[in-house]
């Protein structure tokens, strides 16, 4: 990691970024660039291959970012200006921005990866992630999520819709002064629609404690703050069998949560953030299962007040196994159960 960063950015090997760009050999058409970055004698080489329909694919590398782009944007640049389309002016683009390693939420993944701390130059923009510590839990299928089971993969993340709430209510009427001035509460459906335009200024993705990756809170939560919607395909339980053995041909990662006996969410190709959230025995966070906009949603909310950098995770509530089809837990909690199911 000390060579393989500068002051505004980290380069992880084997991170790879597609973008759409303007074509070396037409002015007025546009092709692909597939930028990553490998290993080569110790220090970074950054690689471009140019994927153009009609031509071979180019392949052009450099020990810098901005080396290997300007490879790219000399000869755009003149065919641009031979066809008479508007000009660009590739002193002011950046190597490191073209290869998207300046994306905050890339950026906010690659400053938690293990191996930061050696980056002296590198100016971080939201701080080491605090949980992060090493050696971090061994799992051979990557995650809890994804270990073998008796019971179907998709009560993985399964929770009531009953329990949710009474959870919730739990958490609502915890703590309350009794002469204390009573919160004000907006309607549920206001708080989805907020939480709907606000949840990317909530999370953010990093390596976990827990196990692999893991949310984290981007900001404090208060109790009861609406954090995030799992999201993904509602599919009949019949549809849900097929796509689980789909998957498992494909040696695939399943996430699917469970809303009720009839109807399963498949966040396995078309998921969000939320699939990430880790099971812990003493949650900071609840799952709801609601109806809002003639539709399920499945709510991630806040069971206590979160501080920033603090992993959100909620109860799976596994059903129970039993021999070598039990999953163990590494919540770390003082109450920790020892076993997921």
């Amino acid at each position: 990691m000390a060579t393989f960063h500068s002051p505004t950015c980290i380069f992880p090997v084997g991170y790879e970024a597609c973008r759409i760009y303007w074509s070396m050999r037409h002015g007025n058409r546009r092709c692909r660039y597939i930028c990553s970055v490998e290993e080569r004698d110790g220090l970074p080489e950054f690689s471009i291959r140019v994927i153009e329909q009609g031509y071979k694919d180019l392949v052009l590398t450099d020990a810098s970012a901005k080396g290997v782009w300007d490879k790219v944007l000399g000869p755009v640049a003149e065919s641009r200006n031979e066809s008479g389309t508007l000009k660009l002016f590739p002193v002011y683009l950046k190597g490191e921005d073209l290869f998207g390693l300046t994306v905050p939420a890339v950026a906010k993944i690659t400053e938690s990866l293990p191996g930061v701390e050696a980056c002296e130059r590198y100016s971080f923009r939201y701080g080491r992630n605090p949980l992060v510590e090493l050696p971090l839990v061994f799992n051979p299928a990557g995650c809890a999520r994804a270990q073998p089971r008796t019971s179907s993969p998709y009560t993985s993340l399964a929770v009531s819709s009953s329990s949710a709430r009474s959870n919730q209510n739990v958490a609502q009427g915890e703590g309350g002064a009794p002469h204390s001035k009573p919160p004000v509460v907006h309607p549920r459906s206001s708080q989805y629609r907020w939480m709907k335009s606000e949840w990317r200024a909530n999370v953010y993705l990093g390596r976990s404690r827990i196990q692999g990756l893991g949310l984290f809170a981007a900001r404090d939560m208060e109790k009861q703050t609406m954090v995030i919607e799992y999201n993904g395909t509602v599919l009949r339980n019949e549809v849900a069998v097929s796509k689980e053995n789909i998957y498992r041909s494909q040696n695939r990662t399943i996430f699917m949560f469970r809303i009720d006996s009839e109807h399963v969410v498949d966040a396995t190709r078309s998921g969000g953030l939320a699939r990430y959230i880790n099971h812990s025995c003493a949650p900071n966070c609840v799952a709801e299962v609601v109806t809002f906009e003639r539709g399920y949603k499945i709510i991630i909310s806040c069971l206590r007040r979160i501080e920033k950098a603090e992993e959100l995770c909620f109860d799976y509530q596994f059903d129970s196994a039993a021999g070598q089809h039990k999953i163990a837990c590494h919540c770390g909690a003082p109450e920790c159960r020892k076993w997921i199911n």
